[in-house]
Order: structure tokens, then sequence, then C-alpha cells
């Protein structure tokens, strides 16, 4: 007993000791941590020096030089008292009463988070976010926690809260290209911060955590709704009365900024996105992208991209706009090899500086053009031919009666054909065929977003509940001139540090989507879309071009218009996206024009792309008819007797068919042009 004794004693000493070293190493590290931060000198949050970041063409060549941010300051005692509630009630309820770091708003947050289920509210203060957005990046990782929770408390201790709370209104981004809340005010509202209403400051303050969802100048129910949060926590928090908040939700708001611009260069779409991927994907803050002289290497092809651009400024060949709301367009195009980005533009009209852009951040139903992804690359996969024939004829699905647009229903037609014109009923009918799951799952793999919601077979038709950007359907159309492979589109290859120290790399693979040969009989099918079909308006002389149209019509009673017209589109090497429609859809603003618009500009933006590049073809084999594959079969076998004159008997019927389809087609052309 007194060895088993003297041996446990000995093993829990033992383990003291251990312990007690863990807790010295632990002290020791937070020691030598906090020695080192205190080391740091943080007099620049006082006056950042700007250094501009170098963009690189996909030839090495210098595309543009992104300076720093205009930041125009203003003093602590000149912001209006209901600004900074806002802002701390919304973003650091505690400001006034932490180090730095709130210990409590950390704990507050985990169970608000842990009840949720999802994180709801986070636990960075101010000060955290502003030491953050000037001195670290915003990857995930322990060192920057570290470093931010000891920089924080440095800047605590070095400065008042009072100029903590004016350095940190002087340089967060407020999105539409105003950093600071001086430029905010004039960008938003046209107006001076002194003059700010409690209503205007809401609407700043909501836009802090996610200046492009909040944005009200794109989506003012999304603003509204958020402003009215910001209040709420203002009143919650003591700074209103119920009262003042009513009297706040009724003031008139009016939206007449003016725009800001601080990249004057080439290419302004482009850097917008370049920008957007950076801080997205790579975790960079705003400030070292515009400001941390780095150098970043990227996909863009110049003469694309100029190309592009032309056409953006041909104004004859979009829609007339009405008076009031400029029609918008988005487009993009994407090596198919690579993903890479080789030309976007992101909207019409003047460029406001990382303002709202259409060929990204868009999100609108696709129409048609999901067909290939949803439906027929699913069913080829399923052994489905080309030339199957499907029904077309009024049918029902638990009260779902879809419709084609033409009206007229062609009682049946092959899988190529309803391709080609685009026809609904049968796309749905093979969809209900196949499985919704296989569609669902097929639309997944693609990489386009989507919900529940959407799982229906209104999908066939483009039913998304999220809906997409012609980023999404240039990625997903990549696999089919890429032998079933899909690439990931993105425009930055590397970025290198102010050090010469490679801080991102582009690295991802494409993914095997389907086989080669079912993207070889999809591209046979898209390309008869462009030669005969709903895309004739993107036939290029002397180019395989294979691609699909796409509409979303108004659903207001009385109004026949589409909301959002496609063309989603390639050539052996260049895959590209095209959206028309308004930002805000109404009984006054629709496209009445069918989607040869977008076919037409698609058309435009490629050739002048690869007006220096030889064309190329797609390869592709003899896919034949059923009727073609007999009459093979009938010569290879000497032609026997006995199938003479049944196989002259079939031949007649399908040349009837060939009429009667030739006419129809005729006819259905004469009513689009």
């Amino acid at each position: 007993m007194g060895k088993n004794f003297k041996k446990s004693f000995a093993v829990v000493g033992r383990g003291k000791v251990i312990l007690l070293i863990g807790l010295l190493f632990i002290l020791f590290v937070a020691i030598g941590l906090n020695m080192y931060i205190n080391s740091r000198d943080v007099s620049a949050l006082n006056n950042p020096l700007p250094e501009p970041t170098i963009i690189y063409d996909k030839n090495g060549e210098i595309a543009g030089k992104v300076p720093g941010p205009k930041i125009e300051g203003i003093s602590y005692e000149k912001i209006p008292s209901h600004v900074i509630d806002a802002v701390i009630a919304t973003e650091d309820r505690r400001f006034y009463k932490h180090p730095g770091v709130d210990y409590i708003g950390i704990f507050r947050a985990l169970f608000r988070n842990v009840k949720a289920g999802e994180v709801v509210e986070g636990g960075s203060t101010i000060t955290q976010q502003l030491t953050k957005n000037v001195f670290l990046t915003h990857e995930q990782t322990l060192k920057r926690k570290i470093e931010e929770f000891f920089l924080a408390q440095k800047i605590e201790r070095t400065f008042s809260k009072e100029k903590i709370m004016e350095m940190y209104l002087n340089q967060i981004y407020f999105g539409e290209g105003a950093w600071g809340i001086k430029n905010a005010a004039r960008t938003y509202f046209g107006k001076e911060v002194n003059d700010l209403t409690v209503s205007e400051s809401a609407i700043l303050a909501g836009l802090i955590k996610s200046p492009s969802r909040m944005n009200p100048l794109i989506d003012q129910e999304k603003s509204f709704n958020r402003r009215d949060l910001v209040l709420g926590l203002m009143e919650e928090q003591g700074y209103l009365t119920s009262n003042q908040v009513e009297e706040a939700k009724a003031q008139e708001m009016e939206f007449k900024g003016r725009q800001l611009d601080p990249y004057g260069g080439k290419f302004p779409y482009y850097v917008d996105y370049i920008i957007e991927e950076a801080i997205e994907k790579y975790g960079l803050t705003q400030n070292e992208v515009m400001s941390g002289g780095l150098e970043i290497y990227t996909e863009l092809d110049p003469h694309m991209q100029e190309s592009v651009e032309n056409v953006y400024k041909n104004d004859t060949l979009f829609p007339a706009s009405t008076e009031d709301q400029l029609l918008q367009s988005g487009a993009i195009l994407v090596d198919p090899k690579t993903g890479g980005i080789s030309a976007l533009v992101g909207g019409r009209g003047e460029h406001v500086f990382r303002g709202f852009n259409h060929a990204t951040q868009l999100r609108r139903q696709p129409g048609s053009t999901i067909k290939p992804l949803a439906v027929y690359t699913p069913a080829l996969e399923k052994g489905y031919s080309i030339y199957d024939v499907l029904p077309d004829k009024p049918m029902s699905w638990d009260g779902y009666e879809p419709s084609n647009v033409s009206g007229r229903f062609k009682g049946s037609v092959t899988i190529y054909d309803a391709v080609r014109d685009s026809d609904n009923v049968p796309a749905v009918w093979l969809l209900n065929e196949i499985g919704l799951k296989t569609g669902i799952d097929s639309v997944k793999r693609f990489g386009l977003p989507i919900t529940e919601n959407d799982h229906n077979l209104p999908l066939a038709l483009g039913g998304l509940h999220t809906g997409v950007a012609p980023i999404h359907m240039a990625e997903a159309f990549t696999t089919f001139p890429n032998e079933g492979k899909k690439t990931k589109a993105h425009a930055i290859s590397k970025i290198v540090g102010a050090n010469g120290e490679i801080i991102a790399e582009w690295k991802e693979e494409p993914v095997q989507i389907t086989t080669p040969e079912v993207a070889q009989r999809m591209t046979f099918m898209l390309k008869g879309v462009v030669e005969n079909g709903t895309g004739r308006h993107a036939r290029i002389e002397g180019r395989e071009v294979a691609g699909k149209t796409g509409s979303t019509q108004v659903t207001i009673e009385g109004i026949k218009g589409s909301k959002d017209i496609w063309m989603v589109g390639y050539t052996p090497e260049l895959v590209g996206a095209v959206w028309l429609g308004y930002d805000k859809t109404d009984a006054s603003h629709y496209v009445t024009n069918s989607s040869s618009t977008a076919a037409t500009i698609f058309k435009e933006m490629v050739q002048q792309s690869l007006s220096n590049v030889p064309p190329s073809s797609f390869n592709l084999p003899a896919f034949q008819p059923p009727i073609k594959q007999k009459e093979n079969e009938w010569k290879e076998n000497n032609g026997q007797e006995q199938n003479k004159d049944k196989w002259k008997e079939e031949k007649k019927k399908q040349k009837e068919e060939e009429k009667r389809r030739k006419k129809e087609e005729k006819k259905k052309h004469k009513n689009d042009d």
C-alpha cells in the first residue's frame, strides 16, 4: 500500500509540475507578445500613408495603379451625437466601458450564437475593427487574433475614446466608393455630416456590416429594414425614446448624393472585381488592397477588356431606357481552360468605384439558360439520345401548367429541337421523367446557388429563388468546351506583398462535372441554338459558336415583357455571359425586346474580343439522327430488297416532317423578328 501511495503521489506531483510549466510558458508567451505589441508604433492611425497597388494583366504588363482612398476627415466635435450613438448601438454597445476588448461582449455573442445555432452576433469591438483594418489582415488565424487582442488594448492606452471613434468613422468603408463618414454623407444624401438626420444616420450605421448588401441605392427595402433594426437598438440602449424612433422612421428620405471614384485608371469594372476577390477570397482588407503597395497579377486580357467596354459604350446595341431609370446590363468573358476572367463590365452609365457590379453581384433568375444544366446534361447522362422524342402538349403537374413562349404546342419534338427552339413544356416533362432530385444535383454540380425553395419542377425553366450572376453562368458553361471539366472563374492569379513575399496564389484545379461525350453532345445541340434557333443573332461568320438564350417574364397583370434577358455562349476559346434588365422592375420598367438583344451584344463582344485569334473548331463527331443511322445500316447490308420499300416509305415521312418543321421555323423566326 505504501508503494502505491508513493507512486500515486509521484504521478500527481509530476502532473502539477507539467501544469505549472505549461502555465509559465503561456505566461511568458503572453508577456513576450505584449512586449512585442507595445513596441509596435500605432501612431500611423493618425496619418495613414497610402502606397499604390500595381495591377498586371495576363501578359505581365502593368494594367493600372490603384491609389489609396481619398479620405476626407472630420473632427469628433463636428460629428452629431446621433451619428455616434447609431454606430455604437450597432457595432459596439460597450464602447465606452471596455479597454479595447469587450470580454462581456464576447461571452454574450457566444451565448447568442450557440442559442441561434449560427453566427448572429460578433464580438469584435470598434477598436478591434480599426486595428484589423489598418494593421492586420482578415485571415482567421490564432496569430492574427492574438495580435488584434493586444494591439486593440495598446491603441486604447494611446488614444482617447473620442479619438478612436473619430479615426474609425474617418476610415471605414460605407460602399459606393465612399471611405469615411464625410464622404458617405455626401455620396448618399448630398449633405455634410452635421446635417444628417437620425434616420439617415441609422442608414449609414447599418451599412458598416455589409455595404453592398445594404446599399439603399440598390435595395431600399433591405436598407430600410436594416435602418429600423439600428433604430430599435438605439431605443433598447437608451439613445432614443419610442416616440423618437417613430419620428425617425417617418422622416422623408431622399438619395441625391454625388458619386465618388477614387480610381481614375483603365478597366475600372475589372479593378472593382480584383479588389472584391482579394477581400472575399484571400482575406485582405480594403486598406491593404487600396494602399498596401501590393503587386496583383491577374487574368485580364487588355484587348478583350477594351473590346467589351467598346461594346458597352455603343448605346445603339441596347434597348432604349426610360427617362428615370437606365436599362442595366452586365457581361463577362472567361477562358474555359483556366477559368481566368479575360474581361468584365459591371454596368452601364457612369462608373462608381466599387459600386454594384451586375456581372458578379447580380442575383436574377437565369430563365432558359439553365436548361442545359438542370435538364439536358443529366438526361444525356441517364442515356437519353439527342434525337429522342419528347411530348409537347398541355400538361399539368399538381397544378403547375407550363407553356411555351410561342403559346403553341407541336405535339412532339426531339430533344435537339426542344433545345434549339427553347421549348418549355418538353424541358419540364423531361425533368420530371429523370427525377427532380437528379436535376437538383446537376445544378449543384454546376455550382449555381440553389435553395430548398427551388426543389420543384419550375427549376427546369430557371426558377431559382436566390438567382445568379453572369459570372455563375459563364463558370458553369466552361464545362462544355472543356471536355466536361468546370473551371472556377477568377481574376487574380497571384498577389505579391510590398516586401516581395507571395501573399496569395491561385491553385484550384478544374472539376470533372460530366463526361467528355456528354459535353460534346451538349455543344452539338447548343451549336444548333446559334445556327438556326433562338440564339441565331449570336452567329459569327467563320467561327463555331454554341450557346443558350433565356428570359424571365414580368409577373404583372396586363404587362407583356421581360424582367431579365440572358445569353450564355461559347467558342472553343472563350465563354461569355450577358444579362440585361432594370435594377427595379415594375409596370413602367421592363424590357419589351426579345432575347435577340442579348445575343447581339454577345456576338459583338466575342467577335471583337477574338479579332486577333484565328478560328478553331469544337471537333465534334457526327451526331446523326436515327433515320440517317438506319439508312447507313441499310447500305451496309447491301440494300436488301425486303427492306428497300420500307426504307423509301420511312424516308418520305422524314422529308415531310422536315418540310413541316422548316415551315414552322420560318414562321416563328418571322414573328420573332
